[in-house]
């Protein structure tokens, strides 16, 4: 794998929950700081939540109270779990390290919440 796989995404309602899956490229360490990123439509591409060393998190805005970041070194993916879901978290959300290396963005996994 040359560069990061999501996966995960889907059509849920408001209030509801996902888990969204990456998949690390083998040149990933388990030193690299890792980060989940999101893109609403017509906007551009933000983080929303980091993983670093010893497993120390870090969440941007709202996040911080709906959303789980964590990782798997072992098989080499990551997560990112949404709760309580609202519309404004309508995105596609992508993984990467942070910051990111342009080259290795993936398709991303769309995620839309709707009633």
């Amino acid at each position: 794998q040359v560069q990061f796989v999501e996966s995960g995404g889907g059509l849920v309602q408001p209030g509801g929950s996902l888990r969204l899956t990456c998949s690390l490229p083998e040149t990933i360490t388990s030193q690299s700081i890792m980060a989940w990123y999101r893109q609403r439509p017509g906007e551009s591409r933000d983080w929303v939540a980091q993983i670093k060393r010893l497993g120390i998190q870090i969440y941007n805005g709202d996040a911080r109270s709906r959303h789980k970041i964590a990782r798997d070194i072992a098989k080499n993916t990551m997560t990112l779990q949404l709760n309580r879901l609202t519309p404004n978290d309508t995105a596609v959300y992508y993984c990467n390290q942070f910051p990111p290396l342009d080259t290795l963005w993936g398709q991303g996994t769309q995620v839309t919440v709707s009633s």
